[in-house]
């Protein structure tokens, strides 16, 4: 007679959602919260990453154009206002070169400050969550948990998704102060955050998020270290944070219903990529036993 191994937990039937223990996946994704928030080397660069984007470049950018009043910048960004879209154009607001400037650099050339943050700091966190619990010996308790592999999968996904986002949101009202300080007396008053912008945040970088993270989580699941995890997310953010950026610049300089719709469609591109990057998650793989590509 063989031994009988661990009982693993009763499973989840693939087409009900609502037997998911949101407890269970909550408490995996807490325990990897609080492992970065006491790791240093974790956080201290993320605050410098968020700090660089949202304040360090759009001040000095802003404090140039509007407050220094370097007319070699302003004539050299208002040649850059001619290459915008006509329906971008249309919405510059400002009666004097300055203020037109500092607008369109503030609502539409600094746009990339909301795709690289998110993207740059969850894949990061992403990329070594699931295949550095074999590194550390913690999988082998992941495993023969009570959690369910999707259960396991959502927590790990929520844990490099907030980080992500907070930076992003933390630093998206600091910009938004910085813009409106700036660049609100040269328009008339505070302005920002537009329509598209708010739409941009909420509707359309989170589906990206997700979606970059449903398939590096999937590679982090799959490659036997995290330095091999590393360089596959790299691989994998690049070109994400390119269409990402060229998409969401295009929602900005439409028309305000452009935005909505991009988001819609990545929404349903990013449901279909954490459905498929489920699968990659076993037991198997967390205790090391399954891990190849």
């Amino acid at each position: 007679m063989t031994a009988t191994g661990a009982a693993r937990p009763a499973a989840v039937p693939k087409d009900s959602w609502r037997q998911l223990n949101w407890r269970r996946i909550w408490i995996v994704a807490r325990s990897d919260i609080r492992q970065l928030l006491e790791d240093k080397g974790f956080w201290m660069p993320m605050v410098f990453l968020g700090a660089i984007f949202f304040l360090i470049i759009p001040t000095i950018l802003l404090l140039t154009i509007t407050k220094i009043g370097d007319v070699q910048v302003v004539s050299q960004m208002s040649q850059t206002l001619k290459i915008l879209p006509a329906a971008a154009q249309s919405q510059i607001k400002g009666t004097s070169d300055q203020g037109r400037t500092a607008y369109a650099l503030a609502v539409f050339l600094l746009a990339p400050v909301a795709i690289v943050v998110p993207l740059t700091i969850s894949t990061a966190i992403g990329a070594s969550t699931i295949v550095g619990e074999r590194e550390r010996g913690t999988g082998e308790f992941l495993a023969h948990s009570p959690a369910h592999e999707r259960e396991i999968y959502l927590g790990k996904l929520i844990a490099s998704l907030l980080p992500g986002y907070a930076t992003t949101i933390a630093g998206f009202g600091v910009y938004s102060l910085i813009v409106n300080l700036f660049v609100g007396p040269e328009v008339g008053g505070w302005f920002f955050p537009t329509s598209q912008w708010w739409v941009l945040m909420l509707w359309v970088v989170p589906p990206f998020l997700a979606l970059t993270l449903s398939i590096v989580l999937r590679l982090s699941a799959r490659v036997k270290s995290t330095a091999a995890a590393q360089q596959a997310a790299g691989l994998v953010t690049l070109p994400m944070i390119g269409i990402a950026y060229s998409q969401s610049t295009g929602a900005l300089f439409g028309a305000g219903s452009a935005g909505l719709w991009l988001g819609v469609g990545a929404w349903v591109v990013a449901i279909f990529g954490l459905s498929r990057g489920m699968r990659a998650v076993s037991r198997s793989r967390l205790l090391g036993v399954a891990d190849g590509v």
